[in-house]
């Protein structure tokens, strides 16, 4: 049997081999310039493009293998770009129809015919995770000694709201001390931390990310490119074509070596990874809906301390439009009310807490915001058989008054100190009589719901200080920093809210301004502070009596007709009570938080028509319009009234088949025999 084999042109050969030889040379000597720069400290690596660190590597990985002919030096006029032919060869060329789109460092793939949807609205969820799973990723690589290099970023400064702790702080005096604490910041840094990890290199010492539902793969592609310190990002999806899709922008991005695309159901995949050496330290959680099907494998694949990212976008489910769906799914029952947005989130941290102690594991959460259409929570998974009993301590069920909107929290466990050791006991309760004492209505008893805070103040201030420092790192930078600033400046322990139009509402009054009715809170030696997840809305441990007690004074300077109150209604039992505080509206200096002095992004307007969450892809490939659809046709619909009578000409007239319609042409439906015929028959 014979075998052909091409002949080679021995010229050729050699004159490749010279160029690649030559480029290997000049690659190598900037890396070990870079390298240089690294050890006398340096930061011009951060600027260094992941893609030429890859290049090197691949290079010098194929200069090991020793070549099996000899090759001369080309002249330099013969030689081709050989790494503009390679950066060619590595990326995919575009298929009919489809489109690249750019977000942050990422271009991806998109086709046309929307086969895996993209919504540029979420381009906030995206930089907010990349910019915590920095700084969660600094904080478990500095254990281990590795220090993160980010693109753009400076020395960290400590992000304060508080202009009077900056005033305070001034002074010879405190200049000298912010120097020693630079001064052993460095010196802790130098000895401590003992490598380096950039951007787009695999660290053997990193995190194993997974993205459970992936889609197209921008979420992943972008930790690729923007997050150090990880060793692997798996991207898994369901659809073949996702996964496919998936494949094609990690080679058009040069993220191949980190990022491997997966075709798996998500929920098998993490059951199969729960072993203590397979488990992933960041699991990323973005479904079409609700993630509650996919929460008990989650808690078991992250490792112990790792972080769990979670969106929900069922905010209908979640905010109390259907409460027995949100009891079926989250164990937990909501209510329509003012507060229901963080309701929303202590719902999905109590039915992940639930879920986590079944093995022995614990949740503790770091970031959870309500904001546009949907919630994001990051929370870190411990495992502690002795935590687990907090559990129950830290939910509470909710009475929720729906007369006057007053509500009550009653904590589902209780816990004692008893010397060494803690005791646990069933709570006693209930907090409210069997009718409000306020306007003598009822009351609906909701949650369980988290009752422990929603945010890590200090991992918060961390993320918050890094997106201050390098704004043009994301490009929601201004909305990320007004979002997180009042995360700070919200009361760790006082679940729910008020909103202060409920309050005059339900009382038939004028809306106290803002500032006002949190001074008169202050001058009540109460505190207060605004919530992320409404823009009118007042938290506070004042109780519910002095709340109302500060409506009854405003009311007085703002009289209501209290003749055409009904007598039964909540206004006229709260306002027939005579107030036993006396409230001062006297605009306070404290009044007024530094997020809304500085006038920061805190509530950003709808970016776009239909903004809302998208429509589910289909399985066949392309996206349904049928909900596009809808929303065209109810827009405005009591406003803009149809007046095109060939839309009803097809439907038969009810009053024509029963002899009576009297409209003659003028009638919108049809008057055809044959079609009241057919009805009759049918």
């Amino acid at each position: 049997m014979l075998v052909c084999t091409p002949r080679l042109n021995p010229s050729v050969i050699s004159r490749h081999l010279a160029n690649f030889r030559t480029h290997l040379a000049r690659q190598k000597l900037r890396l070990a310039k870079g390298s240089l720069a690294i050890n006398r400290g340096l930061r011009s690596m951060e600027t260094t493009q992941p893609s030429t660190v890859t290049r090197v590597t691949t290079m010098e990985a194929e200069m090991n293998a020793e070549p099996q002919f000899t090759a001369s030096f080309a002249p330099s006029s013969e030689r081709p770009d050989t790494s503009t032919d390679r950066d060619k060869l590595s990326q995919p060329e575009l298929l009919p129809g489809e489109t690249v789109v750019k977000e942050g460092k990422a271009a991806i793939l998109f086709p046309s015919a929307n086969e895996v949807f993209y919504n540029p609205v979420q381009e906030f969820n995206r930089d907010l995770t990349c910019a915590v799973l920095t700084e969660f990723a600094r904080e478990w690589m500095a254990k281990k000694g590795v220090k993160l290099l980010v693109p753009g970023e400076k020395e960290r400064v400590v992000v304060s709201l508080s202009e009077e702790e900056k005033e305070s702080a001034s002074g010879p005096a405190a200049e000298e001390e912010e120097e020693k604490e630079e001064e052993d910041e460095k010196r802790i840094g130098e000895e401590g931390l003992t490598a380096t990890a950039t951007v787009g290199e695999t660290c053997e010492k990193g995190l194993r990310v997974l993205e459970g539902l992936a889609a197209s793969g921008l979420r992943s592609v972008r930790f690729a490119l923007e997050v150090p310190g990880l060793r692997s990002v798996t991207a898994n999806d369901f659809s073949a074509k996702a996964a496919a899709l998936i494949s094609r922008n990690a080679r058009y991005n040069g993220v191949e070596h980190l990022l491997q695309a997966s075709c798996r159901d998500a929920s098998m995949l993490m059951y199969e990874m729960r072993g203590k050496k397979q488990t992933y330290d960041v699991i990323d959680l973005d479904p079409y809906g609700s993630p509650a099907s996919f929460l008990d494998a989650a808690v078991q694949a992250v490792s112990d301390g790792g972080l769990l990212c979670i969106t929900c976008t069922d905010m209908a489910v979640m905010a109390g439009n259907n409460a027995e769906t949100c009891y079926s799914k989250y164990g937990s029952i909501s209510l329509k009310a003012r507060y229901c947005h963080e309701m929303a989130l202590r719902i999905i941290l109590h039915s992940v807490d639930q879920r986590a102690a079944v093995y022995q594991r614990y949740i503790r959460p770091l970031i959870s915001i309500s904001v546009d259409f949907y919630i994001r929570v990051f929370l870190r998974v411990h495992t502690g058989q002795a935590m687990v009993k907090n559990s129950a301590s830290k939910q509470a069920l909710v009475y929720n008054c729906v007369g006057c909107g007053s509500f009550y929290l009653q904590r589902m466990g209780k816990k004692t100190p008893n010397g060494k050791h803690m005791k646990y006991s069933a709570a006693t309760g209930p907090p409210v009589s069997a009718q409000c004492e306020h306007c003598g209505q009822r009351h609906q008893l909701g949650g369980p719901i988290w009752a422990e805070p929603l945010h890590d103040v200090s991992f918060v201030q961390k993320v918050l200080s890094a997106v201050s420092s390098n704004p043009s790192r994301f490009g929601t930078a201004k909305r990320i920093e007004g979002m997180l600033s009042m995360v700070t400046e919200e009361l760790e322990d006082v679940p729910l809210y008020y909103t202060v139009d409920q309050l005059s509402s339900t009382i038939h009054c004028n809306t106290p301004p803002l500032l006002q009715f949190r001074s008169a809170l202050l001058h009540a030696q109460h505190r207060v502070s605004l919530s992320h997840a409404c823009k009118n809305a007042i938290k506070t441990d004042a109780p519910p009596s002095v709340i109302w007690d500060i409506m009854r004074s405003w009311e007085k300077a703002n009289p209501v007709k209290r003749e055409k109150l009904s007598e039964t209604s909540p206004a006229f039992k709260i306002l027939s009570k005579e107030p036993s505080l006396q409230a001062c509206f006297t605009v306070r200096e404290d009044a007024n938080p530094q997020s809304r002095k500085r006038h920061l992004t805190r509530f950003q307007e709808n970016p776009q028509a239909f903004w809302g969450p998208k429509a589910r892809a289909r399985a066949s490939g392309g996206i349904t319009t049928e909900l596009d659809e809808r929303r065209r046709m109810f827009q405005n619909k009591r406003k803009n009234q149809n007046t095109d009578l060939s839309r009803y000409k097809h439907q038969p007239c009810k009053r024509f088949k029963m002899g009576t319609c009297t409209h003659g042409d003028k009638c919108c439906y049809s008057h055809d025999q044959e079609c009241t015929d057919a009805d009759k028959m049918d």
